[in-house]
């Protein structure tokens, strides 16, 4: 076999760097070779790559919530999101928010509920087992709130145990201690069409055979479902919920001066974000989901133009497999296509490659160029930045548009000038999301008012868009790579921050993946890049962490049970992306010979499938912290690319491929 000869075949084989490839072990370079292949197969016509987002059963179950709310039952699709939810109940007779998690009692209740909707007896054995587990799970009382909302709908829950989502908040002005813009972009979208559905609490009545009642412990008549509140006389929970019996007194009321006004407002904001550009409110499932049933509070009718839109947006995010329907949050078009980029780019693709050329002008593409719901907290003039999905032009991220920019570099255009000044305005636009304490965070600027978190409606964990760690050293990795000026104070408050939010035992925590093992990759690479001497004490503490965490099979692994307690950090079954993030963060530090990057790459090879790619049932993406996870289906197939790539491109004293761009800052 003339092995050279094979290798510059390759898709991999850049000629400048088939000797260096050479030089590498053969059984690595076929690993690559088969990795890129399998991702270049995937490639969409126009450029792009989206793969399947993978989560709970909730999705499905409050579709069927939803049907029966509207009284339009599809029954043939009642009957598939059945047997989709069937399929993952667990043997306890629970249903979990994550690969190999313990029963959760909002999955718990909808799933049974869904179930009982659709016409199975609450007799059955295994509906007899669920409610067993969902009353030794407190029943619906435990419920969070945004759960419990959905069980009013059906009069399963009394509104008046609800805390109350006033729809005048969002009259409130941008200098207002409190206003809609003080919270994460997620939970606005989320809000703002429970706000209207607040308004009027449009509740269906159910047969009684539907009903709920066997699982509240107590009853509903001797339980009081009245939300706790502090011991201590104040504190913001009790305030709020002080506020919240105001609410309550007014709502009845017939004089309410503003109440039509803030209706008309948050119908005007909600029909805005559902227009041109957008593929759905904040193109994410509960926002979606939300928003039709505020249309029918509203009035629209099924055939109203608007409605329409929406219900077919909406009905983008179902995977219509025979064997198994599913329905995805959303769609990651542009995170997929960004990263696959990057994995191909780093692993020896020519910069003129046809794939990377094509993936290269669809994302040029997808340039958001709209001041967007960031610029009321962000005074920045000009917009440049990338949503997550096909087309959602309100809600561009730092996260996609570092990623971006990271994929972009790789390419060398026909022509420079165009990406020149792309590079400029979106290097801009993330400069000026740096928040006040030197980190960035996803879509806001300084949305991280503390108190927020104690509002009665905010215990879905994600009132707040928190700087992380992982999006700051992505950040930070992104500057290193185009040779911005690592003297800059923006660099500096940047690297301190990191400094501050490293834990005791040297892990940094992962907001967006799980996610110790997530957050400390992200951060020695982001270190690296930049250029910061990686030999310090606190950078090797990190490397140290994620060598301790090493499984006995050479791999590393870590469930989402971190994220409820921190003391099971670094511990779970073998993954593939969880693997080769951990080896790219040790590889980080050097030393390329330590045997924990070379069990951890014996790991990656002998795991590999014939196609290229590797097997990862477990969720290793993070959506809401303790609340809801994300399995991107890619992961496991471009970040083993991106860790083989890596090592090779260190061993062979590169630390990363040169820029086509380079920073004039």
């Amino acid at each position: 076999m003339n092995r050279k000869t094979d290798m510059i075949s390759l898709p991999s084989a850049r000629p400048d760097l088939a000797e260096s490839y050479l030089a590498s072990d053969p059984q690595i370079v076929d690993a690559i070779a088969r990795a890129q292949e399998n991702l270049l197969r995937q490639q969409k016509a126009d450029g792009h790559w989206c793969g399947e987002l993978l989560v709970d059963s909730t999705l499905c179950s409050d579709f069927i919530l939803f049907m029966h709310w509207c009284g339009e039952v599809d029954g043939q699709m009642q009957q598939r999101c059945i047997r989709h939810i069937l399929r993952r109940q667990l043997p306890d007779g629970g249903w979990n928010i994550y690969f190999g998690g313990a029963s959760e009692i909002n999955a718990s209740v909808k799933a049974y509920f869904a179930l009982k909707l659709a016409g199975i007896s609450a007799d059955a054995p295994f509906m007899q087992e669920a409610r067993a587990n969902i009353l030794r799970l407190g029943g619906i009382p435990a419920m969070n709130t945004f759960s419990k909302l959905y069980l009013a709908l059906l009069g399963q829950f009394p509104w008046k145990y609800l805390p109350t989502i006033p729809v005048e908040m969002v009259l409130l002005p941008s200098w207002a201690p409190f206003h809609i813009y003080k919270m994460s972009s997620w939970s606005r979208a989320m809000l703002i069409p429970l706000a209207i559905i607040n308004h009027f609490k449009p509740s269906r009545v159910l047969p009684g055979e539907k009903q709920l009642h066997e699982l509240y412990p107590l009853g509903t008549e001797n339980q009081d479902l009245r939300l706790p509140r502090s011991e201590r006389f104040f504190t913001w929970r009790n305030f709020f919920l002080r506020v919240d019996d105001v609410f309550k007194f007014l709502h009845p009321l017939e004089f309410r001066p503003i109440r039509q006004r803030a209706l008309e407002e948050a119908e005007r904001w909600m029909l805005e974000r559902i227009g041109e550009g957008s593929d759905g409110l904040a193109t994410v499932y509960p926002a979606m989901l939300n928003c039709l049933i505020a249309l029918r509070a509203l009035g629209y009718p099924k055939t109203h133009p608007v409605y329409v839109k929406a219900a077919k947006d909406f009905a983008g995010l179902f995977i219509d497999d025979p064997d198994d329907f599913r329905i995805q949050p959303c769609l990651s078009p542009v995170w997929d296509t960004a990263i696959n980029m990057i994995a191909l780019g780093e692993s020896g693709l020519s910069p003129e490659h046809p794939a990377l050329q094509k993936a290269a002008d669809w994302l040029i593409k997808k340039e958001v160029r709209i001041r967007g719901d960031w610029a009321v907290n962000n005074p920045h003039p000009e917009a440049s930045g990338w949503a997550f999905e096909y087309n959602n032009v309100y809600y561009p991220d730092v996260d996609d548009t570092a990623m971006v920019l990271m994929g972009l570099r790789l390419v060398r255009p026909q022509d420079r000038e165009p990406l020149d000044g792309l590079f400029r305005r979106a290097i801009d636009w993330l400069l000026s999301f740096q928040c006040d304490d030197g980190g960035w965070a996803a879509f806001d600027k300084n949305v991280t008012t503390p108190w927020l978190e104690d509002m009665p409606f905010a215990d879905h964990n994600a009132i707040l868009d928190p700087t992380c760690s992982d999006l700051t050293a992505r950040t930070l990795e992104l500057f290193g790579y185009i040779g911005f000026d690592r003297n800059k104070r923006s660099v500096r408050d940047a690297l301190q921050y990191l400094i501050d939010t490293q834990d005791d035992d040297g892990s940094w925590f992962g907001r967006w993946g799980v996610n110790y093992i997530y957050g400390t990759w992200q951060v020695l690479r982001g270190l690296r890049a930049i250029g910061q001497d990686m030999t310090q004490d606190w950078v090797l503490r990190g490397r140290d962490w994620l060598e301790s965490c090493q499984n006995d099979d050479g791999g590393w692994g870590e469930t989402c049970v971190t994220y409820d307690d921190s003391t099971c950090k670094g511990r779970g079954e073998s993954t593939a992306s969880q693997t080769a993030w951990a080896v790219m963060g040790i590889c980080a530090c050097g030393d390329l010979d330590r045997p924990s990057i070379q069990r951890g790459l014996r790991f990656l090879l002998s795991s590999q499938k014939s196609d290229g790619s590797w097997d990862e049932p477990q969720i290793t993406g993070t959506g809401f912290p303790r609340v809801f996870y994300l399995k991107y289906d890619f992961y496991r197939q471009n970040f083993p690319l991106l860790a083989l790539a890596t090592y090779v491109n260190y061993r062979n004293g590169l630390g990363h491929y040169p820029s086509c761009y380079r920073c004039d800052r």
